[in-house]
């Protein structure tokens, strides 16, 4: 890994400023040990080292991201969601292409106008109580993601266009749609879960998945086995067990590795790729996030487009990503990742190429010549967010932005930022429920609940109502794309990249997949 120095030297000629990294990266040359930049003694040390190295066919899995919400047609973190991928299962699932392929369905069938959906329920499923699933629990799942259990508001968003959902037998399940769609079945993912289990579910957790949930402390670790009675036989859980453990700290999770206490880490920056490749199974691929510098459109100044826009000519992404990433992330330009390459539009990322003067007039024609003062808040488990934050303060010094890093805990970020709105600016990567364009690109509608940006704009709503409701697919494509282009030219955030990540697996592990979503597939990992 090149060192902090000379990534700082490269990237922003502002060593002084950067000579310490928030996450212990070294200050030298020395590379990542216990005792550079975590000692021995530190909390998050110990807690990786406190374990001891599962014996016989048990893995403990490494992750930054504390799980709050269980309920997993909650959960509203793509960390969680990945997690919970193991124990809940939909009607459709999930799979490494960025398909859905039938789960507690066994079939399904699609009308011509697009709006009835009728799925054929597979025989012998069941819940990890051992009662077999039936109609009446898929029925109430799909009630509840509807929002029978909320005030009839949805919990997943594509529900919103639900207009009723018959069961004609004991083996089908017909959704009816108020519009059309094409994409409504990548929302039948949404976890079948058993009848009136909604009050408890996020305690309870009992799924039709190949692992069944055997307990969580929060802030430490959940904890999931086999379930005998899976469905699928050759989808079934080849480990007998397996632990996530709950360390934020990214150096903590190294040492993990290298003591022996964790068998595998997720999400982990690549520029520490050095510290592992050659004791581990190193798997590489971009994050399939959109990460950027969000803004709150609903406070000054950011409610200024053209503060927005001259922020984005202040950066330079290029910087950010050979910083963050070792030049490893991908570009995005607005609110699409690369894996939806149907919608992927890298030409975006080329329309606010650093241009200082231009971002200098900018802020004079909006009335702040000589820039202004702003908070920046990051969730601190997550290294790529804050190197990221670190290096955006450095760059918009040069307008006159004076911007301070508030790092805050993972949970604290959930409440105040996505979910309260009580902030300014946050770096954070966004990741969709499913693989549809919808998922990325309908939050920044005005109405949406998931509008965290408050991004308020009537062409938007207007082309992604039609964009939704199109049966026709390039129509729909290009309806996606003009949205898409609307976030940029608005510059409703300043889009940065998807980043690029390791998975890390100890060498007597097989199977790791990567798939285009948020999805930890423990199933098909085995020992050697």
């Amino acid at each position: 890994m090149p060192s902090f120095f000379k990534r700082a030297l490269l990237l922003l000629g502002a060593l002084a400023m950067l000579a310490v990294s928030l996450y212990g990266c070294s200050t030298g040359d020395t590379q990542l040990t216990p005792s550079a930049g975590v000692s021995d003694g530190g909390s998050e040390a110990s807690a990786a080292q406190s374990g001891e190295l599962p014996e016989g066919n048990s893995v403990t899995v490494g992750i930054a991201q504390d799980l709050s919400n269980l309920d997993p047609q909650l959960a509203a973190t793509a960390g969680v969601r990945e997690v919970l991928f193991n124990i809940f299962e939909g009607l459709v699932k999930a799979s490494p292409d960025g398909s859905v392929t039938p789960a507690v369905a066994s079939d399904y069938e699609i009308s011509e106008d697009g709006k009835t959906y009728t799925f054929t329920l597979r025989e012998g499923v069941t819940f990890h109580s051992g009662e077999t699933v039936t109609v009446e629990d898929v029925v109430y799942s799909l009630e509840r993601c509807a929002g029978s259990e909320n005030d009839g508001t949805p919990l997943v968003s594509a529900f919103s266009n639900v207009s009723k959902i018959d069961a004609p037998d004991q083996s089908h399940v017909v959704v009816t749609l108020a519009e059309p769609s094409t994409e409504f079945i990548n929302a039948l993912t949404a976890p079948i879960i058993p009848q009136g289990s909604g009050p408890t579910i996020a305690t309870d957790l009992v799924g039709t998945g190949p692992f069944r949930f055997v307990s969580y402390a929060p802030q430490d670790n959940l904890v999931m086995e086999k379930y005998g009675g899976y469905w699928d036989a050759a989808r079934a859980a080849k480990l007998d067990q397996v632990t996530f453990k709950i360390i934020p700290d990214v150096n903590s999770l190294v040492i993990g590795l290298k003591g022996g206490s964790l068998d595998m880490v997720v999400h982990l920056p690549n520029t520490l790729l050095a510290e592992v490749e050659d004791s581990f199974t190193v798997h590489q691929n971009t994050m399939n996030i959109v990460q950027a510098l969000y803004l709150n459109n609903a406070v000054e100044p950011f409610d200024n487009e053209l503060v927005r826009q001259a922020m984005y000519y202040a950066i330079d992404v290029d910087q950010i990503i050979e910083f963050v990433c070792s030049g490893a992330g991908v570009a995005t330009g607005t609110s699409m990742y690369p894996a939806q390459t149907k919608y992927f539009m890298p030409e975006l990322a080329e329309n606010y190429k650093q241009d200082l003067d231009k971002a200098r007039e900018l802020l004079a024609q909006a009335g702040y010549p000589d820039g202004f003062s702003m908070t920046i808040t990051a969730p601190s488990n997550y290294a790529q967010h804050m190197d990221t934050a670190q290096v955006l303060i450095e760059q918009l010094k040069a307008v006159g932005i004076t911007a301070e890093l508030a790092p805050v805990e993972w949970q604290t970020w959930v409440d105040d930022v996505y979910r309260g709105r009580n902030y300014q600016s946050t770096v954070c990567g966004i990741a969709a429920d499913d693989m549809t364009a919808r998922e990325m690109l309908v939050r920044y509608m005005s109405d949406n609940r998931k509008n965290f940006i408050a991004f308020n704009d009537p062409e938007y709503d207007d082309v992604m109502t039609r964009a939704m409701t199109s049966t026709d697919d390039g129509e729909q494509t290009q309806l996606y794309k003009r949205a898409q282009e609307i976030l940029n030219e608005k510059a409703a955030s300043l889009w940065i990249q998807d980043a690029c990540e390791l998975t890390v697996t100890d060498p007597s592990l097989e199977g790791f997949t990567f798939y285009r979503t948020y999805v930890i597939d423990m199933a098909a990992i085995s020992r050697k």
